[in-house]
């Protein structure tokens, strides 16, 4: 008797446990996403140096498929950055169009480098408000709140502190070491700082790559400002150069932000005889904000 209980019991909860399964499987095979679509910021968080000099791309994205028509979403500014003197729109400002058949859409952003060496944050909040056609929404999860805002931070930087383009002007070397007299420019050279004093500048050899045979290197040295408009570029040696001695003066032009540097290079040759013969050399250096 107990053996035909026990033959009902376990059939009854295979009989169960099947049906639960079927439902499960049922379930999960009805499960379709019915939308809608949304549209959000790509980041919702950026942050730069307001000495970076190029334009600078927000994403917005369509987060579904590709639209046959042009998606336009609408959004509102605020945060404690002052348009006009920390940044500048470079595209529409309150408006993105996610071009038809495109996923994205551009927010173009132009820093302004007012350094003034306080070395403070500034933000740019950007919410995403509407957005046409209305069969997509803002934002995804409660109450769109998922990608609806982004925050831009601007973090304020050094007096100096940026990309430059750099002329090396013909100097009293050519002379002396018989090189065809030829200014050389380079851009995407580096000066920066970490407590508004003392700057690095890095590849600073423009036009030099050949001359004592340091080809292919981007050598570094550091100079002072001297709160005067003034610059020292106090004695050091590098040891890109071989241990050559860097030392110089230069100043800063306050109305194009304009860096002028005279460094003089002392270096130990080895003269035809067999001596070592020390020559100081002096390059002047411009370089202009880009």
């Amino acid at each position: 008797m107990m053996t035909i209980y026990k033959k009902l019991l376990v059939g009854l909860v295979a009989l169960l446990l099947g049906w639960v399964v079927v439902a499960c499987e049922k379930g999960d095979i009805d499960r379709t996403f019915e939308g809608p679509y949304f549209v959000r910021f790509t980041d919702t968080t950026l942050t730069y140096k307001e000495s970076y000099s190029q334009p600078i791309t927000i994403r917005v994205h369509n987060a579904g498929p590709q639209l046959n028509e042009a998606i336009t979403i609408n959004y509102t500014v605020s945060g404690t950055a002052r348009e006009g003197k920390d940044y500048a729109f470079q595209s529409t400002k309150g408006t993105v169009t996610i071009p038809a058949k495109q996923s994205f859409g551009e927010i173009k952003l132009k820093l302004i480098n007012n350094a003034n060496n306080i070395l403070e944050s500034q933000t740019v909040v950007l919410t995403l408000t509407s957005v046409t056609p209305n069969s997509l929404k803002v934002g995804f999860g409660n109450e769109g709140a998922l990608g609806k805002r982004m925050t831009f931070i601007i973090q304020d930087d050094c007096l100096f502190s940026g990309s430059y383009a750099g002329v090396r002007q013909n100097g009293a070397y050519v002379n002396l070491l018989g090189i065809t007299p030829a200014s050389a420019t380079v851009s995407g050279i580096d000066i920066s700082s970490l407590d508004c004093k003392t700057y690095t500048i890095a590849n600073w050899n423009i036009g030099l790559e050949d001359i004592f045979g340091f080809s292919a290197i981007k050598p570094k040295f550091t100079f002072i400002d001297n709160g005067d408009n003034s610059l020292t570029i106090p004695v050091q040696s590098s040891p890109d150069l071989g241990g050559d001695t860097l030392t110089g003066s230069g100043s800063w032009n306050p109305q194009n932000r304009q860096i002028s540097l005279n460094l003089r290079w002392k270096s130990v040759f080895t003269n035809s005889a067999g001596k070592d013969t020390t020559l100081t050399i002096t390059f002047p250096f411009t370089y202009t904000p880009q």
